[in-house]
């Protein structure tokens, strides 16, 4: 019997027995009540409030313009779907970077206004302090290394991150930095597949890859990709389910042509 059969709320203790014992972890992202409802009943494990909310629910090219209210917004939609999931909210751009007082403070509002589990901060060694502020607070902190999209203009591309030796290093060394400062689980997005191998067999905390490889201890997708909702949009990284894209075009060009063709409502479908 696995482990993720067994629960009825997923923690991060158990999704430590789950390292412990070999079974992956599956995790999507999730912004609105009636996603996280189908998703959590389906079974996921992990369910990250995204600041890719801003990509994909409000068109931004980056992930920088999304603000701690609307990330509370989007969490507390999330929460009143889940029952069984860990719910996971990023902190976004600016709410954490600053110092750690104002990382504990973001940290303190997320938890109590959304009903998040945990929350997600991006960067190694240079968050640190911000990382063990919040924890002593009492709250669960995911790590992210790798590539991590707010510092996007730093490095001028979404292409592959720590192929050279002396980023591979610092990733590795971060990734044991986050561990010591009480991360319970980390995001490894867009590194190679041998590198990611090597921070799951070197850390003991949960490793969650997106374009990570397979030697990781779990997956993550955006789950509008993952449904074909988001156009064009097909990196390596991803495996697409559905189309949803085309099936709801359809449906609405189905409905748009009853409707002109006076075909809806029927007889049946009035009062």
């Amino acid at each position: 019997m696995s482990v993720h059969k067994e629960v009825k709320r997923v923690t991060t203790h158990v999704l430590q027995a789950m390292k412990h014992d070999g079974e992956k972890i599956a995790m999507l992202t999730a912004y609105d009540y009636s996603t996280a409802l189908i998703l959590d009943d389906a079974g996921i494990d992990i369910l990250l409030v995204g600041d890719s909310a801003s990509n994909v629910m409000a068109g931004h090219e980056t992930t920088l313009p999304i603000t701690l209210d609307q990330m509370i917004y989007h969490a507390s939609s999330v929460v009143r779907a889940v029952k069984r999931a860990l719910v996971v909210v990023d902190l976004p751009f600016g709410s954490y970077q600053g110092n750690s007082k104002e990382a504990l403070q973001s940290s303190i509002r997320i938890m109590k206004e959304s009903g998040g589990h945990a929350v997600k901060l991006e960067g190694g060694a240079e968050v640190r302090e911000s990382i063990e502020r919040i924890i002593s607070a009492g709250v669960p902190v995911m790590g992210h290394l790798g590539l991590t999209p707010q510092s996007i203009y730093k490095f001028g591309t979404y292409t592959v991150r720590a192929k050279e030796e002396a980023e591979a290093k610092k990733l590795l060394e971060d990734a044991e930095v986050l561990e010591a400062a009480g991360c319970f689980a980390l995001v490894l997005e867009k590194i190679p597949a041998q590198l990611a191998k090597q921070v799951a067999e070197k850390v003991r905390i949960p490793v969650i890859g997106i374009g990570a490889g397979a030697d990781v201890d779990g997956q993550v997708l955006v789950v509008n990709d993952l449904l074909g909702l988001t156009k064009g949009f097909k990196p390596r990284f991803l495996r697409q389910y559905l189309n949803l894209y085309e099936e709801i075009n359809g449906a609405v060009k189905a409905y748009i042509g009853d409707v002109k063709g006076k075909d809806f409502p029927n007889e049946k479908e009035q009062y």
